[in-house]
């Protein structure tokens, strides 16, 4: 089965969570929501501009773009274990900043009951999965509103020393108002487990598996090992998709990286064998390979090898940091042969604030692609 068919039946809606190409984040669990109302929001404002594809016109207004967005969400404890939350979000895209700031209509992306008895936690509803247990895909956000979220049951329980064990059925998966089932009309939903351990210092090792039965059988399977020694941080990460009746898709990454004063460096290298299954079913993967996307460019091209290098280095400041990388991508069999990305930003806080500066440079090279493109970004996230 070719990957877009298999996308638009089984992978819009292959979810739960995902990691990072960083050490292992915090456990994030669902939880029941402090006493009384917990307000939260934010506001953000995004202005891109964009050159072309041959690296000219970079502010040229008609390649431009502005966004803005709103976050409103509330969450209450109901008292005996229960609570509740909803959450709305605003997002609106123009290539002008006076038309992006009139903003667009609310979507709720949340709205969930939750449950704790015990070691356990139970969330039930349309939710945000957290990215720091499971790497198929997560909800990941877009100045502050989040892009994908999804309906179902998560159950979290660390009755077992050292031990995170997680549970997932998802039915849906969507953004906004606009929510599909995983399987169509028999919706039987993904099932999805995930293990970490963290009994051994400064390590930490997730297993992850993921099932679902119809329209096809597919089945995707993450192991990660993370550690630190002698001042190093280490990661090794494998991957295997598989879809009957597809070629089954394999990764393998690691990364090293430290902290020199206030100075951090980190070195990821990946190698992907992409089959008809991704690695991206919602449109960001937790593959450490990734790391070229995050300059904007593909990851896991249909039947393509991919050999990634990236190398990322921060600088502390006072009032911020400064970062920047470079990222190199062969490519074989794919829409292009090779590329390279970098970049450099600065983030800053200003009050309740969150600003970020940034500059980016893409070059493809192909038989039947040939581009290269920059971007600068400037942008503000209020939150109250």
């Amino acid at each position: 089965m070719k990957k877009g068919l298999l996308l638009s039946v089984v992978a819009t809606g292959v979810i739960f969570a995902g990691g990072n190409i960083a050490p292992a984040a915090p456990v994030v669990q669902p939880t029941v929501a402090p006493a009384a109302c917990d307000f939260y929001g934010s506001i953000g404002v995004r202005y891109e501009a964009y050159s072309d594809l041959n690296g000219d016109n970079l502010f040229n207004k008609d390649l431009n773009k502005a966004y803005m967005a709103l976050v409103l969400g509330v969450e209450k404890d109901l008292g005996n274990g229960f609570g509740i939350g909803a959450e709305l979000g605003a997002f609106k895209a123009s290539n002008d900043l006076g038309k992006a700031l009139k903003g667009e209509k609310a979507e709720l992306s949340q709205l969930f009951v939750t449950y704790k008895t015990g070691n356990t936690t139970i969330k039930a509803g349309r939710q945000a999965l957290p990215k720091s247990l499971s790497p198929w895909a997560w909800t990941d956000s877009t100045l502050g509103v989040k892009d994908t979220t999804f309906e179902g049951v998560v159950v979290v329980n660390t009755d077992v020393k050292d031990t995170v064990l997680v549970g997932a059925w998802i039915a849906k998966v969507g953004s906004g108002d606009t929510f599909v089932k995983v399987n169509g009309k028999d919706n039987k939903g993904l099932f999805a487990a995930t293990a970490q351990y963290k009994g051994i210092a400064d390590t930490t090792l997730t297993g992850s598996v993921y099932y679902i039965t119809k329209p096809v059988k597919a089945t995707t399977a993450w192991i990660s090992a993370e550690t630190k020694a002698n001042g190093v941080d280490l990661g090794l990460q494998t991957v295997y998709a598989k879809a009957s009746g597809s070629k089954a898709t394999t990764a393998v990454a690691a990364y090293a990286g430290s902290t020199f004063g206030d100075v951090t460096a980190k070195l990821t290298a990946a190698y992907i064998k992409s089959g008809d299954i991704t690695l991206a079913p919602t449109g960001t993967s937790a593959f450490w390979g990734n790391s070229f996307a995050a300059f904007g460019g593909n990851i896991d091209a249909e039947g393509s090898k991919q050999k990634i290098v990236r190398l990322d280095l921060g600088y502390k400041l006072p009032m911020g940091d400064i970062y920047g990388g470079v990222a190199y991508d062969k490519n074989s069999g794919g829409d292009f042969d090779k590329a390279v990305g970098a970049r450099v930003g600065y983030n800053f806080k200003v009050s309740n604030v969150n600003a970020k500066v940034e500059y980016r440079y893409l070059k493809f090279t192909g038989s039947d692609f040939d581009a290269k493109q920059h971007r600068v970004r400037v942008q503000g996230v209020y939150k109250f």
